[in-house]
């Protein structure tokens, strides 16, 4: 009976220190619960913080590009002007050019006249010195 009764103290003292065992690593397993709940919501609000970084970042990067291609479309807009101001000018200068042309033409010509007048007013010889000069 003696050995029965140890048997029995020592089974009983054994099913405490197990209960007690198992009673720590419950709580043991319930702080650490706690504390990676906590881990978790604070992750979950640096999410939300990124989620709200990127959605501003995205937004702002829209603007500045619909800002962009506004002032592309102005600076196409001004660079087709200049080209036609310039082809513009090109005309101009060219026609400018043979109207100077022209000008000097019927200038010369007149200037001809003029010389054809004179010379039949010389001499013969004298008319032939000043056409060999004019011609040089």
């Amino acid at each position: 009976m003696r050995v029965v009764l140890a048997v029995f103290f020592f089974y009983a003292l054994s099913f405490g220190q197990t209960s007690e065992k198992l009673f720590e690593c419950t709580k043991i397993f319930q702080d650490r619960k706690s504390e990676l709940l906590v881990e978790l919501e604070r992750i979950d609000e640096e999410k939300q913080a990124l989620e709200a970084l990127k959605t501003a970042t995205e937004e702002l990067l829209k603007k500045k590009k619909n800002n962009l291609d506004l002032r592309e479309e102005e600076v196409d807009k001004k660079l087709k002007e200049v080209s036609a101001k310039e082809a513009s000018v090109k005309k101009m200068l060219e026609e400018n050019k043979q109207t100077l042309k022209k000008l000097q033409s019927l200038k010369m010509s007149k200037i001809a006249q003029t010389v054809g007048q004179i010379l039949a007013k010389m001499s013969p010889k004298k008319a032939s010195k000043l056409t060999t000069l004019l011609a040089n």
